[in-house]
């Protein structure tokens, strides 16, 4: 068994699981869709291709940082669109509330015993086929999700609770006391409709996976290192 460790880290996230028309919500915490989308870009998949060896990946999140939530209202349309009726709207603009989290942190493990896939995983984070967002387009990461250490020969939890904590600020590290961690567990008490099935347009479709949450103790400190990230 052997984990692949990725980083999110941006000014805004957004991972969004009951997402309908108007309101676009957001997870506290990556969900498995979003990484998994995440993957399939790093390796140029297409929409069309399965997705179930990536979904097949056993999933974990340690928060560094809760973040906060940041509600936007968003307005589109100026200058006319095209409505379902086959009429152009160039009156009234199309209105939304999205939600995101501002300044958040994340550690992201996969594991598997399918070494080779993980392999392939870390080498297409580390030189991605396509752009790579934290859960919507106009979410960017501000670090790479490649960490060079990020293949450890570990199971799930372990590998989440001895790699160093990601911020910079050793005052802040020095005031923490736990982290949480959501585990993907098949008897978990959480739901949440984010394991992918198909991402095929208009056919998206996603199945409930279950999840437990754990307090962890702070794991160390680690001067940042430029060569702790290989950017291409």
């Amino acid at each position: 068994m052997a984990t692949l460790l990725l980083q999110c880290i941006g000014p805004l996230q957004s991972w969004g699981t009951q997402s309908r028309f108007s309101v676009r919500d957001t997870e506290r915490e990556p969900t498995k869709s979003g990484v998994v989308g995440i993957l399939c870009a790093a390796l140029g998949r297409p929409r069309a291709a399965s997705v179930d060896d990536l979904a097949s990946l056993r999933m974990g999140v340690r928060v560094d940082k809760e973040g906060t939530i940041l509600r936007d209202w968003h307005t589109a349309g100026k200058g006319g669109y095209l409505k379902a009726s086959g009429k152009i709207e160039g009156k009234n603009l199309i209105t939304s509330t999205r939600y995101y989290l501002a300044d958040a942190a994340f550690l992201v493990g996969l594991d598997s015993d399918n070494i080779a896939l993980l392999q392939k995983l870390h080498q297409s984070l580390r030189d991605p086929r396509w752009s790579l967002y934290l859960g919507r387009k106009s979410c960017p990461p501000s670090s790479p999700l490649y960490l060079k250490d990020g293949l450890q020969d570990e199971d799930l939890l372990t590998a989440l609770m001895i790699y160093p904590w990601l911020g910079s600020d050793r005052q802040e590290h020095a005031r923490m006391k736990r982290l949480r961690v959501v585990i993907e567990d098949s008897t978990g008490p959480r739901v949440c409709n984010d394991h992918p099935i198909s991402f095929e347009n208009g056919r998206r479709r996603y199945a409930p996976r279950r999840t437990r949450t754990e307090l962890i103790p702070v794991p160390s400190y680690r001067e940042p290192l430029v060569t702790d990230v290989e950017v291409s």
